[in-house]
Formats: structure tokens, sequence, C-alpha cells
């Protein structure tokens, strides 16, 4: 298993959800790792996660696979550490 893969895992293990800014970076990392650069238009006004979702993620473009998942599991351990883990 690989340590994004296992980082994916460990994610789940957490006592409490992460914040609303943690939760961005890792669904953006997690997106830059598996798709690569976002793709389609942004969401509407009125969509406000989903304009937040688009942005946190069109801020990684051209972040390579390696990198974003490397990024993805540098957070996760930053978020365990935190949590005592």
């Amino acid at each position: 298993m690989s340590a994004f893969e296992q980082a994916q895992k460990d994610v789940h293990t957490l006592s409490s959800k992460p914040g609303a800014s943690d939760l961005l970076a890792l669904y953006a990392r997690f997106k830059q790792a598996t798709e690569g650069d976002v793709k389609g238009d942004r969401p509407g006004m009125m969509n406000i996660a989903g304009r937040m979702k688009y942005d946190a993620w069109a801020a990684l473009a051209k972040m390579s696979k390696a990198d974003a998942e490397a990024a993805y599991v540098s957070k996760v351990s930053e978020l365990l550490k935190a949590d005592g883990k």
C-alpha cells in the first residue's frame, strides 16, 4: 500500500472532523492527485461550497500527481499529529 493510500485510510481515524480550511486542502490535493488539473466551469455564485472547492483545486494547477500525493500525505500527517496520533 502506498503512503497516499494509507493516508486516505488514516484520515478517517481522526477523532473529530477537520475544519473547513483543512477539508478544502485535503479535497484539492486529493483531486489534483487523482484527476489532475481542474476541468469544467467554475460553479455559479449561489453554489458557494462548489466555488470554494473549485478554487482550492484550481490553485493547484500544474502540480504533478506525485507532488499532490505528497502534499496530501503531509496534510494528513499534520492533522494526525494535531489529533495526538
